[in-house]
C-alpha cells in the first residue's frame, strides 16, 4: 500500500473514533513515514521542517479570536442577537407561519454572499467566519436549524469562488497556480492553456458544488434539530445589559473597519486582528484590566484549530519529504490500461487522497500538474478537460479534510458554544456533500470538454 494512502486512513480511521485531530495527524505522519522506508529521525526532522508553515495561521487564528472574543464584551454581539431574535419572535407573535423559513433562508443568501466577497472583493478568507457566526447561534436556536447545514453553506461559500472566479483567490488558484502549473507541466509536449481558459474548464465541476449544497439544504440536513442556549449568551434582563451609546457603536464601527483596512493593504491577519483589539481596549468598550483575560480567552477559542493548522503542515512536510506522491500517481497508472474514462477517476481520487493530507487545493495543484499532464496528454485529453481534471483533482479534499481551512473556518464559528463537533458536523457532512459530486461532475468534464 502506498504509504500517503495509509497515512489518510490511519488519520481518518483515528479522526472517526474520536481521537483528537491533532493526535490524529502525528500518528498518522509517523505511519506514513515509516511505511515509506524512513528513519523515526528522519520523521521527525521532515514534521518539524513542515511544523513552521502552519505558524503564521495559527498566530493569525489566535489574533481574530482575541478580536471576537472583545467584540462579544463589548455587548456588540449580544445587541445584535437580541434584535434578530426579537425581530422573529415578533413575527411568530403575529401569526406569520413562514417567517422563520424566511429568516432561515435570508441566514442562507447572507452567509453565501459574506463568504463569496471574502475570497473576492474583500478577501479576508475565513476571518468574517469568528467574528460573525457565534453572535447568530442564539437565532439558529430559536429556529432549531441544523449547523450541519449551516457548515455545508459557509464551506460552499468561501470554495465556490476561487474555483470559478479569477478575482482575489480566485486569480490565485486559476491564473497563477492551475493554469501556470497546467502550461509548465506542458510546455514540451505541446499544451498551453490561457487564463480565460480555467473559469470554463470549472464551471462543470462548480455546478456538483452547488447540487451538493442543495442536497444538504433541501434534504439532509432540513429538518429542525434542537441545541441547548449557547452559553456566550448572557443570562440577565435586557435592561441590566450594558448599553451602547452611539459614540461607542461608532468606535466598533472604526475597530471593525480598521482591521480589515489593515489587513487587506498589509495581508496580514495578525495585524488586522490587533489593530481591532487594540482599538476597542483603548477607548474604554470593555475594563482595561480585562483585556488580558479577554485576549487569553480568545486564543484559547481558536487553539484547537491553530494547533490543527500546524500538525497539518508537519504532515504535509512528512509525506513530501517520503516522496510517497509521485510514486502515488505514477503507480496509479498500472490500473488505468488504455481507459481513458477510468484514467479520469482514478486521477480524481488520488488527488482527493493527496489534499485529504495536505489540507489545501492551492499546495497540492503544484505537486500533481507534473504528472498528470503528461497523462492526460497520452489519454488524448484536450487542454480544457486537463485543466478540469487537474483543477478538480486539487479542490477535492480541501471540502472534507480534518486539517482544511474550508472545515475548519466553519467549525471555529459554530462550535463558539461547545455545540458542534469538528468531524460529524463539519468534515463528514462537507465530505459527503461537495466530494462525491465534484468526483462526478470532475469525470464528466473531462469526457465531454
Amino acid at each position: 500500500m502506498n504509504a500517503i494512502v495509509l497515512a489518510i486512513l490511519v488519520m481518518v480511521g483515528l479522526c472517526l473514533a474520536r481521537v483528537s485531530v491533532v493526535f490524529s495527524l502525528v500518528v498518522a505522519a509517523l505511519v506514513g513515514g515509516l511505511w515509506a522506508g524512513m528513519s523515526v529521525d528522519q520523521v521527525i526532522s521532515a514534521f518539524n521542517d513542515g511544523l513552521g508553515g502552519g505558524a503564521t495561521v495559527a498566530l493569525a487564528y489566535a489574533t481574530l479570536g482575541a478580536f471576537a472574543v472583545a467584540l462579544s464584551r463589548t455587548g456588540i454581539t449580544a445587541m445584535v442577537s437580541d434584535k434578530a431574535l426579537a425581530w422573529v419572535g415578533a413575527r411568530r407573535g403575529a401569526g406569520e407561519q413562514a417567517a422563520p423559513g424566511g429568516v432561515k433562508w435570508l441566514l442562507f443568501v447572507a452567509l453565501i454572499l459574506v463568504g463569496a466577497a471574502s475570497g473576492t472583493v474583500v478577501p479576508v478568507h475565513i476571518a468574517f467566519i469568528p467574528i460573525l457566526v457565534p453572535p447568530l447561534l442564539g437565532l439558529m436556536n430559536m429556529l432549531q436549524l441544523d449547523r450541519r447545514a449551516v457548515a455545508c453553506v459557509i464551506t460552499f461559500s468561501i470554495t465556490i469562488m476561487y474555483m470559478t472566479t479569477p478575482v482575489g483567490f480566485g486569480t490565485i488558484f486559476l491564473n497563477d497556480i492551475l493554469t501556470n502549473s497546467v502550461n509548465q507541466a506542458g510546455a514540451e509536449l505541446g499544451m498551453q492553456v490561457t487564463t480565460a481558459m480555467a473559469p470554463k474548464a470549472m464551471l462543470l465541476p462548480a455546478l456538483g458544488m452547488l447540487l451538493g449544497l442543495l442536497v444538504a439544504v433541501l434534504f439532509s440536513y432540513r429538518r429542525p434539530r434542537g441545541y441547548q442556549s449557547p452559553l456566550n449568551e448572557v443570562k440577565q434582563d435586557k435592561a441590566s445589559r450594558p448599553q451602547l451609546s452611539r459614540k461607542q457603536l461608532m468606535m466598533i464601527g472604526v475597530a471593525i473597519v480598521g482591521a480589515l483596512v489593515v489587513q487587506l493593504t498589509t495581508g496580514s491577519m495578525v495585524l488586522g486582528g490587533l489593530l481591532g483589539f487594540a482599538l476597542l481596549s483603548m477607548n474604554g468598550l470593555f475594563k482595561w484590566k480585562d483585556q488580558d483575560d479577554v485576549f487569553t480567552q480568545g486564543m484559547r477559542l481558536m487553539a484547537l484549530i491553530g494547533f490543527i493548522m500546524i500538525a497539518a503542515s508537519g504532515f504535509a512536510g512528512v509525506m513530501k519529504a517520503s516522496g510517497a506522491i509521485p510514486e502515488l500517481v505514477t503507480g496509479s497508472g498500472a490500473l488505468i490500461g488504455n481507459n481513458p474514462g477510468l484514467a479520469a477517476l482514478v486521477m480524481l481520487l488520488v488527488g482527493l487522497f493527496i489534499t485529504m493530507g495536505i489540507g489545501s487545493s492551492f499546495s497540492t495543484i503544484p505537486i500533481i500538474a507534473a504528472i498528470y499532464v503528461p497523462l492526460a496528454i497520452s489519454f488524448g485529453f484536450s487542454p480544457l478537460a486537463t485543466l478540469a481534471l487537474v483543477g478538480t483533482a486539487g479542490a477535492l479534499g480541501d471540502a472534507g479534510s480534518p486539517a482544511s481551512d474550508s472545515t475548519l473556518g466553519p467549525t471555529a464559528g459554530l462550535n463558539a458554544d461547545g455545540q458542534h463537533d469538528h468531524i460529524r458536523d463539519s468534515v463528514i457532512p462537507t465530505f459527503i456533500h461537495y466530494n462525491i459530486p465534484l468526483i462526478l461532475f470532475g469525470w464528466i468534464a473531462a469526457q465531454v470538454l
